[in-house]
């Protein structure tokens, strides 16, 4: 009997993801939604981050409109060390190409010829990278580099990082380049794979992400997924298990929260000290990963409005900042109130009264 459990024990696999752990340093899993982050670790140090980095690169080059431009590449990028998509000097190639090069391959010798040509060199396009960071606010973050490789002005933390995926994927044309697993350039007879094994091996319900490595960085990745309406992003950095840290934790995830309304779209009312008597409007209703014990407290999560301008119309009011046993779970903005829409009915007698001077 007591071998019979042992053999069971051993090949009966764990389901249970109730104490999450990993092997990384570093490391933040967060809802995209509402950026409430459900698990970190160490998570605000500033630390080395190797070809994660190209998710900045990505989405300053994506938002940078010049995805259909011709770039020809320069002699600095070909000898660019590291990781590479093997472009030749001279070589032309469309914008669009190399950012697929860049985030599928980390082609380190794409990051350079991207940076050059959107940013007219690599030092404007890091400026740039720079400025997009503060907007975000990343604001333990500094890029020295469009690639990655180990400087000591350039860092970043699982925080920011995640902060920052969760801002690319709020744009289209980076979530299919980050979900896609093969691509084929027009200069090019043969398909790049992408290197990210949870989107193409590891984990069915993964839609992308980003490799990196370097000797002093570590393994780095940050990855993300898609589970019956629940998007999550997962960054963990120096960690030598990677791909079951996010496998792992992202099932926990998914086993732990779920996502519940706790305010229905329409009128809030202002905090009196505010504005008495004032009107705010929320367009969407307000919905976050709660556990099951923090969704049996919903009565008691409460709001506070951060003020802008009460008096403008049409315009943001203030952010209403929800919160759960002192601790913030989201933030949202609330808006004037909307004029009245009237009905075809309305207009129609209304234009009618118009007609007839009936006012």
């Amino acid at each position: 009997m007591i071998i019979l459990l042992c053999l069971l024990i051993v090949h009966t696999p764990i389901m249970s993801y109730a104490s999450p752990g990993v092997s990384a340093r570093n490391a933040v899993l967060m809802e995209q939604s509402t950026g409430r982050v459900l698990f970190e670790k160490q998570a605000h140090n500033k630390e080395k981050i190797a070809s994660i980095t190209k998710i900045m690169t990505a989405i300053v080059a994506i938002e940078s409109g010049m995805l259909e431009d011709t770039v020809k590449v320069s002699k600095r990028a070909v000898y660019e060390e590291g990781s590479s998509v093997y472009l030749e000097q001279g070589e032309k190639m469309k914008l669009k190409d190399l950012v697929y090069g860049l985030m599928l391959r980390s082609g380190n010798d794409a990051a350079t010829a991207i940076a050059e040509h959107v940013g007219g060199s690599l030092e404007g396009f890091v400026f740039l990278m720079n400025q997009k960071a503060a907007w975000i606010g990343m604001e333990n973050s500094h890029f020295a580099n469009p690639h990655g490789l180990d400087a000591e002005d350039h860092y970043s933390t699982a925080y920011d990082m995640a902060l920052l995926t969760r801002y690319a994927m709020n744009n289209e044309v980076f979530r299919k380049v980050s979900s896609t697993t093969t691509y084929k350039a027009e200069s090019r007879t043969y398909a790049w794979g992408n290197k990210n094994k949870m989107l193409t091996k590891y984990y069915a319900h993964s839609t992308g992400g980003k490799t990196g490595y370097t000797k002093a960085a570590g393994r780095t990745l940050v990855s993300t997924a898609e589970k019956d309406g629940m998007e999550l992003i997962m960054v963990t950095l120096n960690a030598p298990d990677d791909w079951n840290d996010h496998r792992s934790m992202f099932e926990w995830g998914y086993e732990t929260y779920d996502l519940r309304e706790i305010q229905e779209k329409g009128g809030l009312q202002l905090e009196e000290q505010h504005n008495e008597g004032a009107s705010g409007y929320l367009w969407e209703p307000v919905i976050v990963p709660l556990t099951k014990e923090e969704a049996a407290k919903i009565e008691e999560i409460t709001y506070t409005l951060k003020p802008n301008n009460l008096e403008s119309i049409h315009t943001v009011l203030g952010k209403a900042v929800y919160q759960l046993n002192g601790k913030e779970i989201v933030e949202v903005s609330v808006m004037a109130e909307p004029a009245k829409v009237q009905s075809f009915w309305e207009d129609t007698v209304e234009v009618f009264k118009r007609m007839l001077g009936v006012y």
